[in-house]
């Protein structure tokens, strides 16, 4: 059996000439004015330059971070005794990567102190580390761990916050 026709008119007879309304076109979001994109296109330009500025400032202080890495080799061996000679490589070896050779290599004794302690707005070394790092290279006896943590964190304090000429 099947069900009967269904009538022309099905449902409430009133409604019977309504028209669906259409809704509008969706609201683009991209910016209908020439000001807003000239704003977008110099807000992607400002933030790609911070970006690249910071990647280059990432690059160039890489010889930080591995001189701190290298200190902290040094920090956990020198509960056995640390040497002065090892901390002046050290600070030798970074302070060649911002300073021109023919200005550090040659430095020594009170003179390779003095410019370590020139290269920061505060000195880290104190009288006592300066005269341990003037006279290091010539000693090679070992520091007491306090006197060598001392040392330590104040090469850490020169690695962090020496001037670097080629980026002023």
């Amino acid at each position: 059996m099947s069900a009967p026709p269904l009538p022309e008119i099905f449902g409430n007879y009133v409604l019977g000439d309504f028209v669906e309304v259409v809704p509008p076109e969706s609201i683009s979001w991209w910016p209908q004015t020439l000001g807003w994109k000239i704003l977008g296109v110099v807000v992607c330009a400002l933030l790609m330059y911070r970006a690249c500025r910071a990647l280059l400032h990432w690059w160039h202080n890489r010889y930080r971070r591995e001189a701190l890495a290298r200190l902290q080799g040094l920090t956990s061996r020198s509960a056995e005794g640390l040497s002065v000679s090892e901390v002046n490589r050290l600070l030798k070896l970074t302070a060649l990567v911002p300073f021109a050779r023919e200005q550090v290599a040659s430095l020594s004794g009170p003179e390779w102190v003095e410019f370590l302690n020139s290269q920061c707005v505060a000195a880290p070394f104190n009288p006592e580390q300066s005269t341990l790092l003037a006279a290091g290279s010539y000693r090679s006896e070992l520091l007491d761990p306090g006197r060598g943590r001392a040392l330590l964190c104040a090469c850490q304090t020169w690695v962090l916050e020496h001037r670097d000429p080629r980026h002023a």
